[in-house]
């Protein structure tokens, strides 16, 4: 049985394509006067603003997307790109998956407790979550930045554990990517996947216990889990 829901963010609470696409494009012209090498270190093309469904910033923390593209901007330090992005960031036009107040009041009415797991750093976080009115709703927020390290290990995912009291076996694992879904076999968890991110079925559903099109099906998946 379900005891508690963890989320991860991006992709998860939030459509992935639909919030960064835009946000992406505006960051690389502002880093570069010639976006097009940052874009193809990340998986972006610019024409679109859509990131590919392999791109590395589905899964990676901030500090690694910055690895990534310090290599086409000289000049940068590690530490002023990052903070740039995660000034930048908590300011972003978060679109919700689906309406959120809702379904997570829902869910903490069964009696569940919710947390997010996010390799986005944890201040930028809240603060996208505190934007649309939900952070309060959850007994539980890192980033990778937190103390419990960035997923695919489960760091976070056991601390929420310690945090809420709850055996990881009754807990679900609920995110858009492979590390969502590794980082929950390593905790031992259920793992839930959702097609709200940039990932394909095809690249989900081997790795994960169900494959859900968005969080608004939870709680129909709840209800049959028992």
């Amino acid at each position: 049985m379900i005891r508690g829901i963890l989320f991860d963010k991006d992709g998860t609470l939030f459509d992935f394509q639909a919030s960064w696409g835009a946000w992406a494009a505006a960051l690389l012209h502002r880093l570069s006067p010639d976006p097009e090498p940052l874009a193809r270190r990340i998986g972006f093309d610019m024409a679109t603003q859509r990131f590919a469904p392999d791109s590395p910033v589905i899964a990676s923390t901030s500090a690694e997307v910055a690895d990534l593209m310090l290599p086409d901007l000289p000049g940068w330090t590690k530490d002023d790109l990052l903070a740039l992005m995660n000034r930048l960031s908590a300011d972003a036009p978060m679109v919700e998956a689906v309406p959120l107040v809702a379904l997570l009041d829902h869910l903490r009415a069964r009696g569940l407790p919710l947390g997010v797991a996010t390799n986005d750093g944890e201040a930028p976080a809240r603060r996208q979550l505190e934007r649309v009115g939900v952070d309060g709703r959850f007994a539980f927020i890192a980033g990778f930045d937190s103390g419990h390290g960035g997923k695919p290990a489960p760091g976070q995912l056991l601390a929420f554990c310690a945090a809420t009291g709850l055996d990881p076996a009754h807990v679900a694992m609920v995110g858009d990517s492979a590390h969502d879904l590794h980082a929950a076999r390593a905790a031992g968890m259920a793992a839930v996947a959702v097609l709200t991110g940039p990932a394909l079925r095809g690249d989900l559903e081997q790795l994960a216990d169900v494959v859900l099109n968005d969080i608004g099906e939870l709680p129909a998946w709840l209800d049959e889990t028992g």
